[in-house]
């Protein structure tokens, strides 16, 4: 095989084999990133705990030099000719994690057996996507596991992820005040001199977001088609809005990452967009791509480490406390809450559709705690969201206080998501979160299910609710049947279909009162009592006897629920 180049920062020495490293990413994390704009897999297995050692370039002109673990790019690799095969084996015997070649990808039988007999993945890089924007990445990546690396890794010489000095920059380059907006026109960043555009531009800037009535305007104008269609910038001419806050041009382009649309960047700037202008808002809107990127990376990272450092304090394991200790809630009093969705919302949708709601409960929750809870820590752990949040007053009765919290809380998100949160202690120590969040699971599971209209509540709200459910899973497991009396009465109605039990059961309900369990029933009271002297005669049990009435109202809860 034909020598590969290896990629590094200037500053550090070359990797070599045998030589210890800190870990770095995984090829599981990096698809994780990456995937879904860059990066698909064609064939192999990344679930591999093992961390990427080096990113590597294929050269076809010398010899390989290749350290284990290493990320090879198969720059100029032809994903459909005879040498790919060849080149998949060879990487194997050098314990590489992945080869990267240019999508699309013909996986021939050969290259599936290369794959399976050396182990290294297949990863295609999607069309659009340059070499050089996956290069950066990754090696922004690696990076962040470098012994003695201090300060934030750069991308193209500015802060990796800071959308303000990459908005300076790209002003400078362009001379002219810039802004860098999201796919919704929300202003994620903006650069400085912006008091020498106009007064729409600072009321943008100042709201964060594009007033609708102009983001409505360019719209009808075929703006925002035209920006995502094309290439190139988009001229925006001040008298084609109308508008007498808008006195200059608007020059915009898309930020891309392969064929995904990640923003654009607008810049106020008279005058002809001439050559040199066009280079500039391209070359600036690959350098904000890669830092909408990272963003998007880190925001990700940060996501998975609280979901594992609170996953792993609520399993109360070896790990607990280390945990705690890295959420910054050591030693503090704990109050837990945990969250989900109405059984209907939760049923109703696709499995992608409820992760993705799941995933916004937990942010709006975090958004709203963080109000009051600065340092609370909120994650989605295996279907449910939970939450611990430091006692910040030591007086009073701090679950009533969190309840109060999470009551707005519902009330706020109701119209877009049916929230249901269970609150309860959890203590300092570990053992009170693990009890904690046992509390909290058992009256979830009673608003879940439906057995109570509340949607925040504690275990005093529902205790009794709770035991009946747990004693109905008790029952299950033993395949308990019910027995006696109501083995009868449900034979009975299954042969006349008489409407026995219910009638039983609405009676119990209504604590013996049979106008209301009459009406309960949509029936006559007489046609109740004639039903009652049935009960007492095919089911043989004393509606007077308080014991058999308990009996019977116990096994129709439990055995035999509605």
């Amino acid at each position: 095989m034909d020598r590969l180049l290896t990629v590094g920062r200037s500053d550090r020495p070359p990797i070599l084999p045998g030589v210890s490293q800190r870990p770095r990413a995984s090829l599981g994390r990096v698809l994780d990133d990456l995937g879904s704009t860059l990066l698909e897999l064609v064939a192999g297995d990344v679930d591999h705990p093992e961390e990427i050692s080096a990113l590597v370039i294929f050269d076809p002109l010398d010899e390989p030099v290749l350290a284990p673990r290493s990320l090879v790019l198969g720059v100029g690799v032809d994903p459909a000719g005879g040498t790919l095969a060849p080149l998949l084996r060879s990487l194997g015997d050098h314990d590489t994690v992945a080869l990267v070649v240019r999508a699309p990808v013909a996986v021939t039988p050969e290259v599936r057996d290369a794959v399976e007999a050396g182990g290294v993945a297949l990863i295609g890089l999607r069309r659009g996507a340059t070499w050089a924007q996956l290069t950066a990445l990754i090696r922004s990546m690696l990076a962040e596991g470098d012994i003695g690396v201090t300060g934030h890794e750069s991308l193209g010489g500015l802060p990796s992820g800071d959308l303000f000095a990459v908005a300076n920059a790209v002003a400078a380059l362009l001379d002219a005040p810039i802004t860098i907006e999201d796919r919704s026109s929300r202003v994620l960043a903006f650069s400085g001199r912006q008091d020498e555009a106009d007064p729409s531009r600072v009321e943008t800037v100042i709201g964060r977001q594009v007033p609708e009535r102009y983001a409505t305007r360019l719209t009808e104008l075929g703006v925002f088609r035209d920006l995502y269609r094309y290439q190139g910038p988009v001229v925006v001419k001040a008298q084609d809005l109308g508008y007498d806050g808008i006195t200059v041009q608007r020059v915009a382009i898309a930020v891309r990452a392969g064929d995904e649309v990640l923003g654009s960047i607008w810049a106020a700037m008279d005058g002809e967009v001439d050559r040199e202008r066009i280079d500039a808002m391209l070359e600036a809107s690959k350098l904000v791509a890669l830092h909408l990127l990272r963003l998007r990376a880190g925001a990700d990272v940060q996501r998975r480490l609280r979901t594992d450092l609170i996953g792993t304090v609520l399993e109360g394991g070896a790990g607990a406390r280390d945990a705690l200790v890295r959420l910054g809630l050591a030693g503090r009093r704990l109050v837990l809450v945990s969250a989900g969705l109405l059984a209907d919302d939760d049923h109703a949708r696709a499995d992608q559709s409820r992760a993705a709601d799941l995933e916004r409960l937990a942010d709006a929750l975090s958004v709203h705690l963080s109000v009051t809870v600065p340092s609370s820590a909120v994650a989605a752990v295996g279907g449910t969201v939970y939450g611990l949040l430091p006692v910040v007053v030591s007086t009073g009765s701090p679950e009533q206080r969190v309840v109060r919290l999470a009551s707005d809380f519902v009330d706020r998100v109701g119209g877009n998501l049916h929230a249901i949160v269970a609150v309860a202690p959890a203590g300092s120590e570990i053992s009170g979160i693990v009890h904690g969040k046992a509390q909290a699971d058992r009256v979830l599971r009673v608003m879940r299910e439906g057995h109570t209209t509340l949607r925040v509540a504690r275990l005093d709200d529902v205790q009794t609710l709770a035991l009946v459910l747990e004693l109905r899973d008790l029952a299950a497991a033993r395949d308990e049947r019910p027995g006696g009396a109501i083995a009868r009465l449900i034979e009975y109605d299954e042969r006349n279909n008489a409407g026995l039990v219910e009638s039983l059961e609405a009676w119990l309900d209504a604590l013996g009162d049979v106008a209301k369990a009459a009406n309960a029933l949509f029936i006559h009271a007489n046609t109740l009592r004639y039903r009652l002297r049935r009960v007492s005669e095919v089911g043989e049990i004393d509606l007077d006897d308080p014991e058999q009435r308990f009996a019977a109202m116990l096994q129709l809860r439990i055995l035999a629920p509605r």
